[in-house]
């Protein structure tokens, strides 16, 4: 009993200054000087901040919760989206009408780039006289265009940040949306103002035409949330509440609004959004080849060494890849019901980074800038080799889509 009782007076002795030893160091460090505060450290560069002329969603913070739950996701964010009103004509009474989201409170609006443009309507594209904002409250302000990007049909607008109380919604990351995850669109559905519809994601990764331009759209969402004419430009969030991607167009045999929605990815906008905030036009890279999506059978059937890449069918002459030595293919034939190009080069790999098919190739290019040198990496006649091509700047309408 002794040896336990003096057990327990020097653990009580050892709590008692291990107590004051704290304290004294908090006293020393500021701790109990004043209420605590939360010194928040970034986990990388990318959140220290916006760089110059960057706009960023400042205020609004993922919802907490791992729930799906559209009304909360309506209460919290049905305040950021907004309707865009579009005039081209000055005798218009009524002009065009869409969608569109507040992200910063410096009063960026993202939207669509074909609800303020006729592009891909004309030849040369012409935007809107004016534009007007309308808000949750039925107030409206008038906006600027800061600029649009045809390739991945996006547009900046900005507003004066003193016309209205701006509540700008948080942008997610589209690379990690997966097929299956619920998903909430918002926006103005033939006008019908502040609207909501769910869903889910039915895939991720598609390849689609862009409404304003000959180029492909890829990293597409396809969702089966309604959407329809008024849809375009709103947003598109996830479980959490934040954007995940733009609606923009939907594929009806009907005309209506029966069919599959789509909508451009985030990251995609967020990229068009920066060049246009800096310097109000995007340029994207150029190679200059159209190419057909190599699988395992066809493959086998054209007697290459590996499995995926991209066959190139065409390069265009005067293209970067034509001055860099790429061929396309010499003769055609079907196989497997789909017609191929046989005798192009392979493309296998950019700047060490693998290339499994067709769409790979305008998103690596894409992700670059002109003038950039890449090494493609080929397969030629049996033979493995690397082709250094300095990319062009995308012109608006080629004759070929990459």
């Amino acid at each position: 009993m002794r040896r336990r009782s003096s057990l327990v007076l020097v653990a009580l002795a050892a709590a008692v200054l291990g107590g004051a030893l704290s304290l004294l160091g908090a006293k020393v460090i500021g701790l109990t000087d004043g209420p605590a505060s939360t010194v928040y450290v970034p986990r990388d560069a990318r959140e220290l901040g916006p760089g110059p002329n960057e706009p960023v969603s400042a205020s609004a913070r993922p919802l907490l919760g791992n729930g799906f739950d559209p009304a909360r996701i309506y209460a919290a964010r049905s305040a950021g989206v907004v309707t865009v009103f579009a005039f081209f004509d000055k005798t218009d009474p009524h002009g065009a009408q869409g969608s569109g989201f507040v992200v910063t409170e410096t009063g960026y609006i993202l939207t669509s780039a074909h609800v303020i443009t006729d592009a891909g309507d004309t030849a040369k594209t012409t935007e809107a006289s004016r534009i007007f904002i309308g808000f949750r409250d039925g107030d409206r302000a008038k906006a600027d265009i800061v600029g649009w990007d045809v390739y991945d049909d996006v547009a900046l607008l900005r507003v004066a940040p003193g016309s209205h109380t701006l509540s700008p919604v948080p942008l997610g990351d589209s690379s990690r949306v997966r097929a299956g995850d619920p998903v909430a669109a918002m926006g103005s559905p033939f006008g019908n103002e502040d609207s909501i519809s769910v869903g889910v994601v039915s895939a991720v990764r598609r390849s689609i035409m862009s409404l304003t331009s000959a180029y492909k759209v890829v990293d597409a969402i396809q969702i089966d949330a309604p959407i329809t004419h008024g849809n375009s430009g709103g947003p598109l969030f996830d479980a959490r509440g934040r954007v995940i991607g733009i609606n923009a167009q939907i594929r009806t045999d009907s005309g209506t609004a029966e069919g599959v929605g789509f909508a451009v990815p985030i990251n995609a906008a967020q990229r068009s959004m920066r060049q246009l905030a800096a310097v109000g036009h995007v340029v994207y890279a150029y190679l200059g080849v159209t190419t057909e999506t190599l699988t395992p059978a066809l493959a086998r059937h054209l007697g290459y060494e590996t499995a995926r890449g991209a066959i190139l069918s065409t390069v265009r002459d005067g293209s970067p890849a034509d001055r860099a030595g790429l061929r396309g293919g010499s003769d055609e034939e079907t196989f497997n019901g789909e017609t191929i190009t046989r005798g192009g080069d392979l493309i296998v790999a950019i700047d060490g980074r693998a290339v499994r098919s067709a769409d790979d190739v305008v998103r690596q290019v894409a992700a670059r800038l002109p003038g950039e040198l890449a090494a493609l990496t080929i397969m030629r006649g049996g033979e493995r080799r690397v082709v250094r091509v300095r990319l062009g700047s995308r012109p608006v309408a080629p004759e070929t889509s990459r």
